[in-house]
């Protein structure tokens, strides 16, 4: 996948894709973890797993995936 860098404010800046992002469950904010190897020039992006004690991460992706998928309808329950 080919991708353009562009400049925001002092930054630049790779987008990704939608469906790249909903595959990974990455919403704004989300923490990434992001790699270099000089040897091979290759930069690596990876989602970074908040792991809960005692929350099994079957039930964790579970749950983030409904969050993803009702966030308007929570947000505006929150609002209520």
């Amino acid at each position: 996948m080919v991708r353009k860098i562009f400049k925001t404010g002092n930054s630049m800046v790779v987008s990704l894709p939608k469906d790249l992002l909903d595959s990974l469950h990455l919403v704004e904010g989300a923490e990434v973890d992001i790699a270099f190897d000089p040897e091979r020039g290759v930069i690596t992006i990876a989602p970074v797993q908040v792991a809960v004690k005692g929350v099994d991460e079957d039930f964790a992706r579970q749950v983030s995936a409904f969050i993803d998928q009702y966030r308007p309808a929570l947000e505006a329950l929150a609002k209520a």
